[in-house]
This record gives C-alpha cells, structure tokens and sequence, in this order.
C-alpha cells in the first residue's frame, strides 16, 4: 500500500512524502533512495553506445551506413573520454565525496568504464577487420597497405609522399635537449624508435612525426581488383619515415593518438568579457591532460612506456588498436564511385502543398497551430519564417535564440539582413555549446557587425531553448507576435538527419511569454506568472514532478492513470522517484528513452508498471514529448528539455502545452505511438541496466517507427495535392518561389524506400 502527501513551500517548490510496505518499499524522505533502484549514468551512456555498435553490425543495413554507425561510435567514445572521463579524473584528484544516485564512487565508475570500453574496442577491432572491410573489398572499395599495391604504384605513390606530404612532415627527436612534443588532441601521429645505422644494437632513440592535420587521411590508388582503392597516409609515411633521419637505423614506427580533456573550465562572473573568456579557453584546451592513449597493437613495449610517461597515463589509460586509428576519417572510402547499392535509398524531406502555396509562412500561423515532424517534413519553413520576417516591411523586430547553427547558416543571415533593414533584431547566442563554442563566436561577432543585438545570456547557466519571435504590425495597424519553438537546433544541415519538433503560433499566450522569455535573457526579469511557458530553471523541475504526482493521484483514485514520453536521457534522481511512485500508485508508465536512462524498469513492487524502450535508427532520434491522460482530456507538451538536473536547474529551458486537439493526437496516436511500438529498431531496458533487442513474433506486423514516420509524410502530401486537384480539376497550380535565404530547394515527394537510420552525438 502507498500513500503520498504534496506540500509547496513559500517559493513555490513541490516535496513528496511517501510511504510503502513491501520488499522493495521506498523509504519515507527520499532524498536517500536506494542505490539499487538507479543505473549509473556513465554506464548506460555506454550501453547506448553499444547499441549504436550492434546497429553497425547489423545485417539490414547497408554497407556504407553500417561503415557510418562504426565511425560514429569511434567519434562517440572521444567525446566521452574527453568530458565525462576527465571530468571524473578530476573527481577523483580532488577527493570528491558527493556521490551520484547509484552510489558508485569515480574510482568505481572509472574502473568498470575502462573494462567496458576495452571490450568495446576488441568488438569495434574485429568487425572492422572480419566484417566492413572484407565486405567492402568485396563490394569494390579497397583500403589496402602498401605492400598490396602493383610496383608501378608504390613507385607513383613514392613521388606522391614526396611532393605532396614530405613538405608538412616534422621529425621531433625525443631527447634532454627535445622534450616531449605537445600533440593536438585527437591527432594521429607516430613514434619511431631509432638507432645509429652503424650500431644497430644499442638502446634505440624515439622520434615523433606527427601527420599533418590538412593532409587528407586517404590516398587514392590504382588497383586492377577494386573500383576504388586508398592507402592512409600514416601508412605511407610509416613506409618513408627513414627519410625523415638520415644516418639512423629506424627500427620501428607504430601509430599512436591522445584524447585530452577538452571541456571548458570558465568562471562567469569573474569574467569581464565573457567572449574573450571563452575563446581563451578553447585555445587552452588544446593543451588539456591526456585521458586516453590509443596504440597500434603491434607497438613494441618500451615506446608505450615512454609514451605513457610523457602523459602521465596509466596502463589501464592505454587502448591498443589493431584497426586503424581516426575511424571517422575513413567515412569517405567509396566516394567517386556509385554506391547506391550499399547505401541508403535518397530521402528528401516533404514540403506540404499547403506550405508550398502560401503567401507567406505569417498567412499559414494566423490560419492555425502548426506542428513539423523533421526531417519527414521539411525545415525549409523554419528557415522562410525568418527570412521571410528579415524582409517584410511590417516586421517591427526579430529575436531568437541559437544553440548550435550550420556552417554558412540562412537562418543567421537572415538575421544581419533584417538587422540592416533597419529591424530591432535580438539573437542570444549560446557559445558555451559545447564543441560549437569556435563556430558560436564566430557567429556572434558576425551577427554584432551587422548591427544585431547580441547577448549571451544568464550568466552561470546556459540557454538551451529555441524559441524565434517576430513581432509584426497586421493590416489593420494591431501588433501581433507569432513564434516558432523547436526540440531541436536551427541548423537546416542536422534537421535532416534528426527527428525533431517545430510548433508555429500566433496565440497571444505564447507570445506574450515568449516576449517575456527574452526579457528574462536580455534583463534578467522574469514575470510573476507565465501564461502557457514552464521555463527552466525557474519551476520546471517543480511542474513535472507535480504532473508525474497528479497521474498518481488520478491512479489512487481509481481513474484512469497513464505517462508517456519520448525523450533523449533520464537522470534526474527527483522525477525518477516520482516515476516510481506513480508506477506504484498503478499509473501505466511508457517512454521511450534514446541514450541515457538511470531509472530501472519491471523492478518488483518499485516499477512494475513502467516500461522502457530505446530506438537506434537512420535518422537521431532528438524530440521530447510528455504526455499525461489528466483524467482522460490528455495535456502534451513538447520541450527543449531531457530529464536531467542539468537541464532542470543549470539551463535555461522551455516546455509548453499543445492545445489543439488534432496536433495533440497526432502526437499522441503517430509519434509518440510509432516510437513505443516499434518492433524493428527498438531494444527494452531490462530491470538489471541491460537492454534486449525487441523481436517481432512470426505473425506479428512490420512496426518500424522512422519508416512509418516516412510512409505517413508523403501520404499526407499525396492527400493535399488530390485536394487541390478536386477543388480546381482543370487548373495547374504554379508552385511559388520565396526567398528562403539559402535554403535548400524543398522536394515535395519522399521516394519510397526503407529507412535504416543512424545516430550521431
């Protein structure tokens, strides 16, 4: 039996009491719930990571985007060695007591995560060796050494190193006189050991070449067996490298490369110019401590130690490789040839005609809500809502917020244009996104000298909304702000790779706190009330937990109790347990968690009636969506936001209410629905952290969610064109042309095909 009691304190926070009898009851005052009930967060980050791994083995996928997913979990790992590693380093250094909700101190984590990822690493090792590459010789496309070339094209391959590579080589002796180069992070460089040539047997030197970073990775070759063959170049420097030391016997050159700490350690308030700050920082954090050592398997014994010393890493720090280091460069085998049959079929996301027709994206939102699922249905609106806005003449001003943008972004353009066209026009930039901190300061330097207003936002906490007001004066002379809010980023290039939410409105609401929303940025005010908004950190954390207690409540008394949610990782220990007691209390629980999740499901008398599911397809699954039945009138928020404490309480975040009923169930009868039912690219979390592939029974329909999800976007465009030809059966209607500020030329039609979708970081 349970019983839970909400208070709210004088600032409005929400606290749960509970009691429960039973084996697994949790404890009255749960601020030290059992660490049983939790999954480390650095452990199921790895079992996403090993899901993506067993996507690249799979045998439905083509050749060339299972090459794509093995590279993207070699590109994955750096980026957690890099932050989440080294951040428990320093844990570790500084004797940190404050231990996460499982319990597991770094020392612990750090341990099982090398021994997680060393056997990660043998798995990457042997695929690459056993699968990709003989099934890509076998498709045409070699990556060869050497010694496998014909003598005519080592011979061509000679002139090549030295007219093309020789030049930008550096040897760096390692001596008293030489100490250890600083090597970039994330390079591929060799260390050769050397000796006299007249005395081969003493002690050899060491030596360190490092490979260019500009020099293209691949080398392009002629062999009669393949359509298109390479050699890496750190092979065909390792074949030349004695005429990089003349008078020295080179005994060895073996491939090694570091991973360094590479997150940003600023104090904000200390900081007189917050820009300058940031990009002194990410110049110094070239220069981070190393995390990681990858070696080439067949390295002798003492230049591992030496390297090790050097960067005061410890044997368990050092990964030895026997597939070639820097996967991610080797993405680009088979380019030049065609390949449409060990690729995925081409997808162009839909325009809807009653997009495509309209006068203007304000003309659309004045008609109604509008919803966008990306990349099924196109971006290109996102971007002509802006454009469009920098270029109306009724247009008094325009304010967004940009997280992350593509490289010669329309979206940013549109705002220097409108800036120019003399339109008051606000854009926060965000430039502690992390990895995107060099393009964000490029950006905002860009945007500030075309006389946009540029601000940085709240100082300790990072804004991770994406919300664009255009604020417009109508016709009739009144003042109207239509707005756009967005799950993902404004960068037109990941929309097509991501499964994202855009939401279009002109309801005074919405723009009433969106207004507010960039005060809040811009002045640090914030209203006493928002009207339709739930910002973090000011109540967000405080409004799910009371939406996840009013199911509970709804359950205890006997009405119909249900939570569903589509979101990207699950950490936060507060909303975790309210899950618990609402599972518990008998509401019915479904999420479908892409990456981390901490909370364990189908855990006796805890989370009995929860149920968690993970889809790792073509495209990256990225949309948050919350659903709770609310005594059967069902309330459905989209959002910025994961649940995790950082979002909650060290960013600022949005969450809002779709209101129109039809947007409401297709989010609730095709996203949310496709996601959980899927039976084709899902796994299931188990109750001990491990998750199992979702099968399908032998009678058991298809349910492959991405796929449906493109089945579904081009009928619905095949059903407004039949529309329109009903209505005007003997009118061709002339598709508009509008400035899109670069955009890509939307395609109205989605080509049939199958979807095998794959994630990114």
């Amino acid at each position: 039996m349970t019983t839970t009691t909400t208070t709210t304190d004088a600032d409005g926070r929400i606290s749960m009491e509970m009691r429960t009898t039973g084996e697994h009851a949790i404890a009255e005052g749960y601020e030290r719930p059992p660490r049983s009930l939790f999954n480390n967060r650095e452990l199921s980050w790895l079992a996403f990571n090993q899901r993506v791994l067993e996507e690249s083995r799979a045998k439905d996928v083509p050749l060339l985007e299972r090459l794509k997913f093995h590279a993207i979990v070699h590109t994955n790992l750096d980026e957690f060695f890099m932050v989440r590693v080294a951040g428990l380093k320093k844990q570790v250094v500084g004797d940190v007591h404050e231990l996460p909700a499982d319990g597991a101190t770094p020392s612990e984590v750090l341990a099982q995560i090398r021994e997680r990822v060393h056997r990660m690493v043998t798995e990457l090792d042997d695929a690459f060796l056993t699968e990709l590459l003989p099934e890509l010789a076998a498709a045409g496309i070699g990556l060869l050494g050497i010694d496998d070339l014909p003598a005519e094209e080592q011979d061509r391959l000679r002139d090549v190193f030295h007219r093309d590579v020789f030049p930008a080589l550096t040897p760096l002796a390692i001596d008293p006189g030489h100490p250890f180069p600083h090597l970039r992070n994330r390079s591929v460089a060799l260390v050769v050991l050397l000796s006299p040539s007249q005395s081969a047997e003493v002690t050899p030197a060491m030596a360190v070449v490092q490979v260019p970073r500009l020099v293209p990775r691949l080398v392009r070759v002629s062999h009669p067996g393949y359509r298109v063959a390479y050699v890496r170049v750190d092979d065909l420097i390792a074949e030349h490298i004695s005429e990089l030391f003349p008078g020295f016997h080179c005994r060895d050159a073996s491939a090694f490369r570091v991973t360094r700490n590479f997150d940003l350690s600023i104090e904000e308030e200390e900081a007189e110019d917050l820009l300058e700050t940031i990009e002194a920082e990410v110049r110094r954090r070239q220069k981070g401590a190393a995390v990681r050592l990858e070696v080439e398997s067949g390295m002798p014994a003492r230049a591992v130690e030496q390297l090790r010393d050097a960067m005061e890493l410890g044997a368990q720090d050092v990964f030895y490789r026997r597939a070639p280091l820097s996967m991610e460069d080797l993405v680009g085998l088979g380019s030049g040839i065609d390949t449409r049959d060990i690729r995925d079929e081409p997808f162009s996301p839909v325009v809807l005609p009653s997009i495509r027709d309209a006068d203007s994206m304000v003309e659309i939102i004045r008609s109604g809500d509008i919803l966008l699922h990306h990349p099924y249905e196109s971006f290109d609106p996102v971007v002509a809502f802006v454009s469009e806005a920098a270029d109306d003449p009724n247009v008094i001003a325009i304010k967004q917020t940009l997280y992350r943008t593509s490289g010669n972004s329309p979206i940013v353009r549109a705002l220097s244009r409108a800036a120019e066209n003399g339109k008051e026009v606000t854009a926060l930039v965000e430039i502690k996104a992390r990895f995107d901190e060099e393009n964000n300061i490029g950006w905002a330097r860009a945007l500030e000298s075309s006389g946009v207003h540029v601000v940085y936002g709240l100082v300790g906490f990072k804004t991770h909304c994406k919300v664009a007001l255009v604020v417009r004066r109508e016709e009739d002379g009144t003042m109207r702000r239509y707005v756009h809010f967005g799950t993902g980023n404004y960068n037109p290039s990941t929309a097509r790779l991501y499964t994202d939410l855009s939401f279009f409105t002109c309801r005074e609401a919405y723009g009433e706190d969106a207004s507010a929303l960039f005060n809040l940025l811009t002045s640090c005010t914030a209203p006493p009330t928002w009207q339709r908004l739930t910002v973090a950190p000011l109540g967000m954390h405080e409004r799910v937990l009371a939406l996840i207690e009013r199911e509970a409540e709804n359950a205890r008394q006997g009405r119909s109790a249900t939570i569903r949610a589509k979101l990207n990782s699950l950490v936060d220990p507060d909303v975790i347990m309210a899950l618990y007691r609402a599972s518990q209390a008998g509401v019915r629980i479904d999420l479908c968690v892409r990456g981390i999740c901490c909370l364990r499901p189908g855990v006796a008398g805890v989370s009995d009636n929860i149920r968690v599911v993970s889809v790792i397809d073509r495209f990256l699954e990225h949309s948050r969506i919350f659903a709770f039945e609310a005594g059967g009138a069902w309330e459905v928020y989209i959002g910025s936001a994961d649940w995790m404490p950082r979002n909650f309480h060290r960013r600022v975040e949005v969450m809002l209410p779709i209101e129109d009923e039809a947007l409401r169930r297709r989010l609730l009868d095709e996203i949310l629905a496709a996601s959980l039912d899927d039976n084709c690219k899902a796994s299931e979390l188990r109750s001990d952290g491990s998750y199992v592939r979702v099968t399908r029974g032998p009678d058991e329909p298809v349910r492959r969610s991405q796929a449906q999800s493109i089945e579904r976007a081009k009928q619905a465009y095949l059903r407004q064109e039949a529309l329109y030809r009903e209505e005007s059966p003997f009118v061709l209607r002339p598709k508009r042309t509008r400035p899109t500020a670069g955009a890509a030329k939307p395609s109205p039609v989605v080509p049939p095909g199958g979807p095998r979708v794959a994630p990114e970081r």
